[in-house]
């Protein structure tokens, strides 16, 4: 019986590490997915392969796709597509930085390392901006219906998001307030928040039909930059391309505020196959 990734529904952990991979040209696909299969256990490391992938290895999976680019006035959302995306899952760096090098070794003459970034739970689930994330976030059985899909696979989008700090600290307090729809004190959402702010764009349960995902996202730094790496898991992709749209005013013409400090670096859509008898399942 096929069961979802395990971390994927998990609360997100203290630490963790995102690697990115290319294929590496005229490599042999099938041989780098049975040396992932020996890596990946679907809770401490969870895996999503890309469209590159699942196309030379020959699957088919409904739903993936692209990752698409709506423009707005002075927002650039790039798309930054990579055959293998996996997600360390710790709660040591250091142990974090020796799993990524074994993984890396083994994949290496299939798949090739092109980013890797550290991330880590800040203030029990706060972005840096201050504000906390994924409040609105489906629990218990609304989690895995929002995420999973039938087979027991998972479609995650994945977004690095570097913010402005110092654009947001020039805000005055209520101004930040007004970009994101709730307090920052005490994460109340305010019933006067301009059409711009963030939760009044996402309300999931606004959108017909209804766009509810699972967020794991959390905070990175790397040198003086930082920002959200955004993770979200779905049955399908729909819910966060109708958030999208949204956020960059394809309805209506109003631009997600949240663009004011922080803009998205990179852009990809990922399959995240199920487990059975403890390894992922290809079998589609």
């Amino acid at each position: 019986m096929n069961t979802p990734q395990a971390g994927i529904l998990l609360p997100v952990p203290p630490l963790a590490r995102y690697l990115g991979f290319t294929l590496e040209p005229d490599s042999d696909v099938h041989a780098g997915l049975s040396a992932l299969l020996d890596v990946v256990d679907g809770e401490r490391t969870v895996a999503g392969l890309g469209l590159a992938t699942v196309t030379a290895a020959g699957l088919s999976v409904p739903g993936l796709h692209a990752f698409p680019t709506p423009s707005a006035p002075g927002i650039e959302l790039p798309a930054t597509p990579a055959a293998l995306w996996l997600w360390l899952r710790g709660e040591d760096r250091g142990e974090l930085h020796l799993r990524a090098q074994r993984i890396e070794a083994l994949l290496a003459p299939v798949f090739r390392l092109v980013d890797s970034i550290d991330a880590f739970k800040h203030d029990s689930g706060r972005d840096l901006s201050g504000y906390e994330d994924g409040t609105e976030n489906p629990q218990g059985d609304d989690a895995t219906t929002a995420a999973i899909a039938a087979d027991g696979s998972s479609l995650v989008a994945v977004q690095r998001w570097l913010h402005d700090f110092r654009r947001l600290a020039a805000m005055a307090p209520e101004a930040r307030d007004d970009c994101i729809g709730r307090r920052r004190s005490d994460n109340e959402e305010l019933d006067d928040a301009p059409a711009s702010a963030h939760v009044k764009r996402t309300a999931q349960e606004s959108f017909s039909p209804e766009a509810f995902l699972l967020r794991r996202s959390m905070p990175w730094s790397e040198g003086r930059d930082a920002g959200l790496m955004f993770v979200a898991f779905g049955a399908t992709l729909d819910p966060f391309e109708a958030q999208l749209r949204r956020m960059t005013g394809q309805e209506d013409g109003i631009v997600d505020a949240l663009f004011r400090f922080t803009r998205p670096l990179t852009g990809a859509y990922f399959w995240c196959p199920p487990v059975r008898d403890g390894k992922l399942c290809l079998i589609r």
